[in-house]
């Protein structure tokens, strides 16, 4: 079977969803499943296995021989937690756990990092692990993917295959839950639905106009192609950037929901909010010439290709990829 954790969230229930649809081999599905709001992501995989979050490692090493793939994109993804402990627990550790028992059973694995690790884009977004031990991300979440990076890069005992994958700004259908750590075309539909105008960030930097803050924004289904082509064909093992490879302004992105909608934009500027001032990034853009260079080579989505089949087929009925 493949294993997918996460597979409540976001981007583990876009990919549950396509795995199951296409029926590729039984699915057992991990996370904390008491979250009321996450229920709609998973809810309708009647035939998959479902193991709570918690009981999944001990299962894992006990039922190895079972599991044929393993999709590790749980995590605390929340940019603005300051408590080390709870990313220890839930993204380090316990990756640190599923890597070792994908090792020991030769299990093949794809786990999720993230462009957090970049920090402030100082020493650019080239996915090359010779600089990986230099990168200094801004948060405690970009910590612990960065703490994860360094220590796989540093086992001799690895899975027969793995990949690690470096998400970008990833948005799409599925994260209705996520509440303000929703992406800012989620919240740029509901502004406009609300109110008709959109709010986004004023710049506290001189070199970037208010709403020009640039970012990789990526589609959710472009990452389950990714993730279905790591699991049909061998590639080498590493760590690889995950992003659209074309950097867009924000003001950018709330223009393609207006157009999608039919509106004529209408943008308010606010200040970036005191928490989380000091750790903003302001430009992100992946370099993707590795990854295509293991034979990706499907076009990503365009911000207005994504945006308008977001907006369209998902956002205005509350849809479920």
């Amino acid at each position: 079977m493949i294993v997918i954790t996460g597979a409540a969230g976001f981007i583990g229930s876009c990919l549950a969803s396509r795995l199951y649809s296409d029926d590729i081999a039984p699915l057992m599905l991990v996370d904390d499943f008491t979250v009321a709001s996450k229920k709609s992501n998973f809810s309708r995989f009647k035939n998959a296995t479902f193991i709570e979050r918690e009981l999944f490692p001990d299962w894992l090493e006990k039922n190895a021989k079972s599991v044929s793939f393993v999709f590790h994109l749980g995590a605390r993804t929340d940019t603005t937690e300051f408590d080390e402990k709870i990313f220890d627990h839930l993204n380090v550790s316990y990756t640190q756990k599923i890597w070792n028992s994908c090792s020991e059973f030769s299990i093949p694995l794809v786990y999720a990092s993230s462009a957090a690790t970049y920090g402030a884009g100082e020493n650019g977004y080239e996915d090359d692990p010779a600089k990986i031990p230099s990168l200094k991300p801004l948060n405690p979440y970009g910590w612990s993917k960065q703490k994860v990076d360094k220590w796989i890069l540093q086992q001799d005992k690895t899975p027969p295959r793995w990949t690690g994958l470096k998400f970008f700004n990833v948005y799409g259908p599925n994260e209705y839950h996520k509440g303000r750590m929703a992406s800012v075309v989620f919240h740029a539909f509901n502004q406009i639905q609300e109110s008709g105008r959109v709010k986004l960030f004023r710049s506290h930097r001189p070199d970037y106009k208010d709403g020009w803050q640039l970012r990789d924004f990526i589609y959710v289904k472009d990452i389950v192609e990714v993730c279905l082509f790591l699991l049909k064909y061998k590639t080498d093992n590493g760590i690889y950037n995950l992003g659209s490879g074309k950097a867009r302004s924000f003001y950018d992105l709330a223009t393609a929901v207006f157009a999608a909608l039919g509106k004529t934009p209408a943008i308010d500027f606010v200040d970036i909010p005191a928490d989380i001032r000091d750790k903003y990034q302001y430009f992100t853009e992946a370099d993707m010439h590795r990854l295509a260079g293991q034979g990706f080579s499907l076009p990503f989505t365009t911000l207005e290709e994504g945006v308008k089949d977001y907006t369209l087929n998902y956002l205005l009925n509350k849809y479920y990829y």
